[in-house]
């Protein structure tokens, strides 16, 4: 890996790395897609694309619970988390592009090159918890949504989402781009689905407008916090920052240092475009919950099937809960998708380990799968929103073991070379990594007390 990326950062940059070898990131797609060396629209469209995968945290079912039980509860008080969390995902993607495109590292292979094992095993530890969190969401998600459309047993529709481990397995033979292009396809049926949804429920667009501005009673009110911090985890999400440093890295740019600074750029584009394009989608999960059930006076609606039920007799119309379901589906299996290759990325980054495509998918997937089964046979559908909002805020709680190595790596010239992050992203990131830690520290010490 260090001879591949010498003549572009030099030796100078990768002085503050320990030698432990290891395979490139995601290896059989790695520098895979084509990029034009000349700058224009096609280098663009070539760069467009791993922002999307990442932008999916945004819109997985846990999202759902947080956002349901928030808009429900709060009406649309909490847009401005929303739109807080949108800013700390487009700075952390940002470093996360400039690492991977940087260094030829991920997150995961950053923090086993640079930490004593001592201290990287537990950090691997602690993304796999992140990662097993995340799945339990979708994985649950997922089920009631087959189970809301068609009436899969929720049993049955857990053992399904194994499926999307060689799903992603042919597309990935076929070309990594086909992968992007399905997840960029089901977003937009996510977004007719809650575009539809939000004209039947015709929101109070002054109180939308008014939902974005801070309030001091988010820090104030511990139940609104809890649902603050859910909301933060479910968009901030540990796994997206390993995943994106790790994808990035399909492209087939060139080593030298003025085309990774172009990298860089268009990586960051495409990252911080998509998770508008998300912000907008994670919003709309929100406003609707308020409009439909919070103006209504629902104020308690946190279960799925609850919101599925309620939404045709309170907007008037027998396709909303239809669309409802396809939504969440899309959702579920795009958020599958991307956190089994999360899983992929964590395993070999941390222990290096090479295993076939196949088996390593399966292995991240079962971790997630059985928790997921064991969970839906002991309760059912009842219980599930608490269990899916506890797993967003165990993503908020394991999100500092995440954000402070990259923060601390992308802002070391040792590391980094030319590729340093300028010093404002560096103390913003730094700001940001601060809130998130304070804000976990209120949770615990509410919890507690």
């Amino acid at each position: 890996m260090l001879k591949r990326t010498e003549g572009a950062a030099g030796s100078e940059g990768f002085r503050g790395w320990r030698k432990t070898g290891g395979e490139a990131a995601l290896a059989e797609v790695h520098k895979s897609v084509v990029v034009p060396g000349k700058p224009g629209l096609k280098r663009l469209l070539a760069f467009l694309g791993p922002g999307y995968l990442v932008a999916v945290g945004y819109m997985d079912p846990g999202n759902w619970a947080t956002s349901l039980a928030g808009g429900s509860r709060f009406g649309y008080a909490l847009l401005f988390v929303a739109l807080l969390s949108n800013f700390m995902a487009i700075l952390l993607q940002a470093l996360c592009a400039r690492l991977g495109i940087g260094t030829g590292r991920d997150l995961a292979q950053a923090c086993r090159d640079a930490y004593h094992p001592a201290l990287a095993f537990p950090l691997w530890l602690l993304a796999e918890a992140a990662i097993c969190a995340t799945d339990l969401a979708e994985v649950i998600g997922t089920a009631i949504g087959l189970n809301l459309l068609l009436g899969i047993p929720l049993e049955i529709g857990v053992l399904l989402t194994a499926a999307d481990v060689f799903l992603v397995l042919g597309l990935q033979n076929l070309g990594f781009r086909y992968v992007e292009a399905m997840i960029i396809a089901l977003l937009g049926v996510i977004a007719i689905c809650f575009g539809l949804q939000i004209a039947m429920a015709r929101p109070d667009w002054p109180a939308v407008l008014g939902g974005f501005a801070p309030s001091t009673e988010i820090l104030t009110n511990p139940d609104m916090l809890y649902l603050a911090l859910g909301i933060i985890g479910a968009t901030v999400m540990p796994h997206n920052l390993y995943l994106h440093s790790a994808i990035v890295q399909t492209r087939a740019y060139g080593e030298d240092v003025a085309s990774r600074r172009s990298a860089i750029s268009y990586a960051t584009f495409d990252s911080t475009l998509a998770l508008m394009f998300a912000l907008v989608i994670n919003a709309s999960i929100l406003v609707l919950a308020a409009a439909a059930f919070y103006d209504t006076g629902h104020t308690t609606i946190a279960e799925l099937g609850e919101a599925h039920t309620l939404l045709a007799p309170l907007l008037g119309s027998a396709i909303a809960p239809t669309l409802f379901a396809v939504a969440l589906i899309a959702c579920g299996f795009n958020s599958t998708v991307t956190a089994t290759l999360a899983g992929q990325a964590v395993m070999e980054g941390f222990l290096s380990i090479r295993l076939k495509p196949w088996v390593r998918r399966l292995i991240t997937r079962l971790i997630a799968i059985v928790p997921a089964a064991a969970v839906t046979l002991t309760y059912g559908e009842s219980g599930t929103a608490k269990l899916l909002i506890l797993s967003q805020v165990i993503l908020s709680l394991q999100l500092p073991f995440a954000v402070v190595p990259l923060v601390l790596f992308t802002a070391d010239r040792a590391k980094m070379g030319p590729f340093v992050a300028p010093r404002w992203l560096s103390i913003t990131s730094g700001i940001v990594a601060v809130i998130i830690i304070a804000l976990n520290v209120k949770l615990l010490s509410d919890f507690i007390l």
